[in-house]
Parts: structure tokens; C-alpha cells; sequence
């Protein structure tokens, strides 16, 4: 039992980085068909906060911590780390690709334990085994998001083109280096969201009610940034096509990564 126990958050975290892989290829596809990367962020988080309301009241019934005016402060900290994290994801991944979204992912482990260790949440002992592994792979996570960043290589599957221009060669590296910053500025702030996150989940142990409020706060802070972004009016189109099957897919990523919160912190 013990075994099983141990094993479910590994199945869990499994989950949620493939879904993770999934939702970084269908957000690429939704913006490649018209949809910014601000306004697909508004619809998945509106959704997904339609869905989880009376999720939460069913879920967390016989039990629901008091809703205090620090509390909300919190949440809307995590929705706003939140929401820059998926506009600067979603933008690197419009400049760059999935492929190498999915390499930077390897960041976040890296910074997480940089600012647990400076919030003290953490204990850096360079004495002890763990310490020393985590500040290894710290080092070497960073260092190879770096070289991924600033290297392309070659494609493998296609020859190259001996009538491609030098100059738009040298502007498709340079929004593959733009695409890397912006995707290392969403490890950042989703290393700052984890931690805030693992406060939030002490002062209100209730998973679900928080991933709601969370998706709500980015709802409305994303809804204001697309106001003031402004665009076309046929980006907001919600028409049944493969935006409309990446947003519901979006919607579906939010449960492994309920179902792992559950789990850790349960």
C-alpha cells in the first residue's frame, strides 16, 4: 500500500508532462490558424473556470476552507504569474516550435529549486548527496536550455533549399532565439507559480477551489490585456475547427494537473 502510494504521484507527473507536450502542439496549431496567443489564453481559462465552479462545490462539499481577503490576494498573484507565463509560453512557441518549448521545459526543475533555496524553502548543503544532484542537474538544465536556444541545427527530414535567401535564414534564427527568451521567461514565471502555488495549497488545502480561482484570475487578466491589444475581430472566432479543439483540449489539461496537486498535497 505504501508502494502504491508512493507510485501515484510519479503516475500523476507522467500525466501532466504529457499533456503538457499535447497542449504546447495544439496551442502552436490554434495561433498558426489566426488565434493570438493572448486571446487563446482568455478562452481556455474562461472555460475551464465554467467547468470547475460547480466541479469544486461537488468535489470539496464537506470541506471548504474560509475565503479571506489575503487568500484572494494569493490567488490573484498565481493567476497573474499565471497568466504571463502562458502569453510569454504561448508567444515562444508562435517564434520557435513545440520541439524546442518542450527542451526548455527542462528549466523548471532548475530555477524552481534556485528561488526555493533563496525563499527558504529549501536547504542548500553542498555537504550532502541530494544538494549536490540537484545543483548539478540545476547547472546542466540551464546550460543545455541555453545551447538549445541558440543552436538550430540542420533539418532532418528536408534538404536544403539552395534558393533560400541568407536574409531569411538569418530572420527565422533570430525568431528562434526571440521565441527561446520568451520561453525561458515562462520557465521563470512558472517556477515563481509553483512556488507560490505550494504556499497557497498550505493556507487553502482545497485543490480544486484553487485551480478555479486561478483560472478565473487569468481570465480577467488576460481579458484585460487582450482589450488593450485590440486586433481583429475574426481572431475571436470560435468556429469548430482546430482552435476550437485546442482550447477544449487546454480545458481537458487542467484535471492530470488537478489529479497531481491532489495527490502531493493530500
Amino acid at each position: 500500500m505504501r508502494k502504491e502510494m508512493i507510485g501515484l504521484p510519479i503516475v500523476g507527473m507522467v500525466m501532466a508532462e504529457v499533456a503538457q507536450v499535447g497542449l504546447m502542439i495544439m496551442g502552436k496549431a490554434a495561433m498558426s490558424h489566426g488565434m493570438p496567443n493572448f486571446v487563446f489564453v482568455f478562452y481556455s481559462n474562461a472555460l475551464a473556470s465554467l467547468i470547475l465552479l460547480p466541479a469544486s462545490f461537488l468535489f470539496h462539499r464537506s470541506h471548504r476552507p474560509p475565503l479571506t481577503f489575503s487568500i484572494l490576494c494569493w490567488f490573484f498573484l498565481l493567476g497573474l504569474l499565471g497568466c504571463f507565463a502562458q502569453i510569454s509560453g504561448y508567444a515562444g512557441i508562435y517564434y520557435s516550435s513545440p520541439t524546442l518549448a518542450t527542451a526548455m521545459l527542462n528549466l523548471i526543475p532548475g530555477l524552481t529549486f534556485i528561488l526555493a533555496v533563496a525563499f527558504r524553502m529549501e536547504t542548500l548543503n553542498l555537504r550532502s548527496s541530494t544538494s549536490q544532484a540537484k545543483s548539478l542537474g540545476t547547472i546542466v538544465s540551464i546550460a543545455g536550455a541555453f545551447i538549445v536556444t541558440f543552436y538550430k541545427g540542420p533539418s532532418l527530414l528536408m534538404a536544403p533549399s539552395h534558393s533560400s535567401s541568407p536574409h531569411l535564414l538569418l530572420g527565422q534564427q533570430s525568431n528562434w532565439v526571440i521565441g527561446g527568451f520568451l520561453l525561458a521567461a515562462d520557465c521563470v514565471f512558472a517556477s515563481a507559480w509553483l512556488i507560490v502555488q505550494a504556499s497557497v495549497l498550505k493556507k487553502f488545502p482545497a485543490e480544486l477551489f484553487v485551480v478555479f480561482y486561478y483560472c478565473f484570475f487569468v481570465t480577467l487578466q488576460s481579458g484585460i490585456i487582450c482589450l488593450i491589444m485590440g486586433g481583429d475581430l475574426s481572431a475571436w472566432s470560435f468556429k469548430p475547427d482546430v482552435r476550437l479543439v485546442a482550447i477544449i483540449y487546454s480545458v481537458l489539461f487542467l484535471f492530470p494537473r488537478s489529479s497531481l496537486w491532489e495527490l502531493l498535497f493530500q
